[in-house]
């Protein structure tokens, strides 16, 4: 049997830290309190970078001389970490889509009620300006 290689260790140590964080990301946007999320925390953004830094100087070689067991160990955490990563990532993208339409759905109806009240007279109302300016990636 191979002596552990500290690596690896720490490579999967960060992988359960961060896979944790995701699981209460989750956690926090089912109950609809995206703010209790620990992944904006500065903390979990430094394991992450660290996280990267210490996987990607994980090579073919030093994963072949592995033993099995570890090996196996660091693919199921790979695993659970990437299912969670995932599922955060459509939980979050669901939230996005979901206020950006509410935007959208208010800046519609102040347009449609700005158009609606401008009344008839000898001189014209000079043009109100869009309410598009609310959404998100516009330009005012």
């Amino acid at each position: 049997m191979t002596a552990p290689n500290p690596k690896i260790e720490r490579v999967l140590a960060l992988t359960e830290r961060l896979t944790e964080a995701l699981k209460a990301d989750i956690k926090a946007l089912e109950q609809g309190r995206p703010r209790e999320m620990r992944t904006i925390e500065p903390e979990t953004q430094q394991l992450a970078a660290l996280y990267g830094r210490e996987a990607n100087s994980i090579n073919a070689a030093t994963i072949k001389t592995l033993s099995a067991p570890v090996r196996a160990r660091l693919t199921e955490a790979t695993a659970r970490f990437q299912e969670a990563l995932k599922l955060q990532q459509r939980l979050i993208t669901r939230m996005k889509n979901a206020s950006e339409g509410i935007v959208r759905a208010i800046a519609t109806d102040v347009e449609r009620k700005r158009n609606a009240t401008r009344p008839y007279g000898r001189t014209p109302m000079p043009a109100s300006r869009p309410a598009s300016a609310l959404l998100y990636n516009s330009v005012a």
